[in-house]
């Protein structure tokens, strides 16, 4: 005799999706060996239909991130992680298979959701730190994510599961994001981008002088919705009170994110709002204040800069290797040090600063 699986969570997915698609049977790629049994693919499976409009392409789905079978997690309020991706994936007219890479992409993101427990987001973004079709020629390096317009929120016996559109973006319009927001500058661009589709091949929508002026305004008017950033390369010295002689505290950012930090400043600081730099050892705190000032208690550092120092800093952070000795505020140091910029496989292919 065999027990009969519950696959509740599967089955919600599927029915929401025929809603959209009717009997169309889509190209469905299953997982052989399950993760936890030592299998290479995370996701259960990934599931592709062929969609029309705006223009053909894939429109595939993940089955995985939320919970497909019985009820394991504590929270009765979502189903595993909460979400499954979807990825629109632009498609040639004779094209009968998805792109292997938009697959294999898909099974990465959850690699990186089931080792690192963090989650995506409707307006969250993710640095590729390369082509997202890995030896591709394109421009796009990075991703979104957004509501998938066409597929509801699912109330499940095992929670809630929301539906979120991956989109492939480029370095530029990842900045713009930063120092803007996600979904307005999708919204901003959405004329260039019909359905949000990733297409290996497209440029910028940076590029359209339209777009560019609605970005600008939109950040003086708003800022950046970006409070919280995650920094790899980031260390705190305290420096030193001597008899004779004072250690101004230091700040060690990476070239790359040196860049990024250096623009959300004018969009946060200079708008009232804080800035958060943390990774696994450190959180760094700036605030906007009248008078400059650092408090420090175990591993969270508080710095509150005046405007004469957020302009500064805003000023100097650049993309380059070297200290930065503040003219404004003589009791800190911002160290810059080279980003190595590695593949999968942990080797450097390219270094900035």
């Amino acid at each position: 005799m065999t027990e009969e699986v519950n696959t509740a969570g599967w089955d919600a997915i599927e029915e929401e999706v025929t809603k959209l698609y009717g009997k169309q049977e889509p190209k469905h790629y299953g997982t052989a060996i399950p993760y936890m049994l030592g299998g290479q693919d995370p996701l259960d499976g990934l599931s592709a239909y062929k969609a029309e409009i705006p223009f053909p392409h894939w429109h595939i789905i993940t089955f995985g991130f939320s919970e497909l079978y019985e009820k394991e997690s504590e929270n009765p309020d979502y189903s595993g992680y909460g979400f499954e991706l979807t990825f629109r994936v632009a498609r040639s007219k004779d094209e009968e298979e998805p792109p292997a890479w938009a697959l294999n992409l898909l099974q990465n993101m959850g690699r990186y959701v089931f080792n690192s427990g963090n989650i995506f987001a409707a307006g969250d973004y993710l640095d590729a730190n390369g082509p997202i079709c890995l030896g591709a020629d394109t421009m796009l390096t990075a991703l979104a994510f957004i509501p998938d317009p066409e597929l509801d929120t699912l109330h499940t016996a095992n929670g809630r599961v929301e539906f979120l559109q991956m989109v492939g973006i480029t370095e530029d319009e990842l900045e713009a994001m930063k120092t803007w927001n996600t979904r307005d500058l999708l919204e901003a661009g959405k004329a260039e981008l019909p359905g949000y589709i990733t297409d290996l091949s497209r440029n910028s929508i940076l590029r359209v002088p339209a777009v560019q002026e609605s970005v600008r305004i939109g950040i003086e008017r708003d800022g950046s919705s970006t409070g919280f950033l995650f920094v790899d390369q980031l260390a705190w010295d305290c420096g030193k009170n001597g008899l004779f002689s004072k250690k101004p505290s230091m700040l060690t950012l990476g070239a790359k994110q040196a860049d990024t930090v250096g623009k959300l400043l004018r969009g946060r600081l200079l708008k009232g709002k804080n800035l958060i730099l943390s990774n696994k050892e450190i959180s760094v705190t700036l605030e906007p204040a009248s008078t400059t000032g650092i408090e420090i208690d175990e591993n969270k550092v508080h710095l509150k800069l005046d405007e004469a120092v957020v302009n500064e800093l805003i000023d100097e952070l650049m993309p380059k290797e070297g200290e930065i000795r503040l003219s404004s505020y003589k009791d800190l140091i911002i160290q810059v040090v080279k980003t190595y910029i590695k593949d999968q496989d942990g080797n450097a292919v390219s270094t900035i600063g």
